[in-house]
């Protein structure tokens, strides 16, 4: 998670003036420039979108080159302008936000050697998150922090979880291809296997389906089980968000920073009275 005392802008009068514009939003200025940012991130992948239709590429592949350019050029110059206007650089660009700048930019130049990358601009549509920051919804970005640290804490769970799936599909799929006698799209167990994991996930694509009254009876079981495989990863971390809720760490609501002390009632970045975390409120 970024935090807000990481980002302390340069003493160079000029410097602290586009630091104020491009990781603010309490001025105009500071304001227009994220309107723009918005807009050239929508267009952006807009573009990347059409390149991909070969009617639309074919009549428009310049105007999108040259617009891809000049789009690039201007995320370059605000990811370079972002690094220079701060003191701890390195805070920035090893950030969540800093490694998102970063890979904006970066399937652009990629694509100049491998023409290909470039359909990876569409990460470019991760920066809309700041959004939350400019129109001062930070607290929807607090609850993300939130659910992304269940699914922290139940890792290991879910880990196992998908072990055990992945050797029960491997078991169920070798049957049927026993069951099945090389038929009906079950010509090789790892075909077999596909099938069991569409099943079990109730996907259904169709494309593989038993033709014997023993498949289609390990199929029904294998439905069956699905709706309740499928639920035990909601489970587990619906769990671990309600151990979250009810545990006593603290942070603080004004920058974020949850490295306090458990007797501590100030925060020792911006003075703030600390309370609970926020997602217990």
């Amino acid at each position: 998670m970024e935090r807000e005392h990481d980002y302390i802008p340069e003493r160079k009068k000029w410097k602290r003036q586009v630091f104020r514009i491009i990781f603010k939003s309490d001025t105009k200025l500071g304001k227009l420039f994220d309107l723009c940012l918005l807009v050239l991130i929508f267009l952006s992948t807009f573009i990347v979108m059409m390149e991909s239709v070969d009617i639309y590429d074919a009549k428009l592949h310049k105007l999108f080159v040259v617009l891809e350019i000049i789009i690039t050029a201007f995320f370059t110059v605000e990811y370079v302008l972002r690094i220079i206007t701060l003191r701890n650089k390195k805070a920035y660009i090893f950030s969540f936000f800093g490694i998102i700048d970063f890979l904006a930019i970066l399937p652009f130049y990629l694509s100049l050697f491998f023409p290909i990358t470039k359909y990876f601009l569409i990460l470019r549509m991760l920066r809309m998150l700041r959004i939350f920051r400019i129109l001062n919804l930070m607290d929807f970005m607090n609850d993300g922090y939130f659910i992304v640290r269940a699914l922290k804490h139940s890792s290991r769970k879910i880990y196992i979880f998908l072990l055990f799936l992945m050797i029960f599909s491997v078991i169920i799929g070798s049957m049927m291809f026993m069951v099945e006698g090389h038929r009906d799209g079950f010509e090789s167990i790892p075909q077999s296997i596909y099938w069991a994991v569409v099943t079990v996930t109730t996907v259904g694509y169709g494309d593989v389906s038993p033709g014997t009254p023993l498949g289609k009876f390990l199929s029904i079981l294998l439905m069956l089980a699905g709706y309740s495989i499928i639920a035990v990863p909601t489970g587990i971390v619906t769990a671990e968000m309600r151990n979250k809720r009810q545990t006593l760490e603290k942070v603080c609501q004004r920058c974020g920073n949850d490295d306090i002390d458990d007797d501590a009632r100030y925060c020792k970045i911006c003075g703030e009275k600390v309370v609970k975390d926020i997602s217990e409120q």
